[in-house]
């Protein structure tokens, strides 16, 4: 079930980013993030950032051993429908690790320099995500 992360679930938020390595600079920021959860447990996270020109999708994971249930899939569907609900055109996202399994949403690989100034001055576009990160684009509209 996908839902809006609360107070109580930011250590579990915060231990599974850690153990999959996916940046933790600016995610106190960005609460609320959206969840997974079976039961009271969280076994998945999304984040999305809203800019002047676009979003940034981030803090996507899901535990290793619920991954194949399609918990990302929810969690990535519910984060682009709330870009759209917040009239965001265009989202984006970093990723050293998944650059295929973005495309099945319709992102795809862009350059650095395609991405509007206000998304990349964003924290994981100014120091949480290497250089050499993917960027991805998804037109909404």
């Amino acid at each position: 079930m996908i839902e809006w992360a609360t107070e109580r679930d930011v250590p579990e938020i915060r231990g599974l980013l850690e153990r999959l390595h996916v940046p933790l600079a600016g995610v106190d920021e960005h609460l609320p993030m959206l969840v997974a959860k079976e039961g009271e447990h969280v076994v998945g996270t999304a984040a999305l950032e809203l800019y002047d020109d676009g979003a940034l999708l981030r803090s996507v994971a899901v535990e290793p051993g619920r991954q194949g249930r399609q918990i990302g899939h929810q969690l990535i569907d519910a984060a682009l429908r709330l870009a759209t609900a917040n009239g965001a055109n265009t989202v984006f996202l970093l990723t050293t690790t998944a650059e295929h399994f973005f495309p099945k949403f319709g992102f795809e690989q862009i350059t650095r320099d395609e991405v509007p100034p206000s998304v990349r001055g964003s924290v994981e576009f100014q120091s949480a995500c290497p250089a050499s990160a993917i960027v991805m684009r998804k037109q909404l509209r």
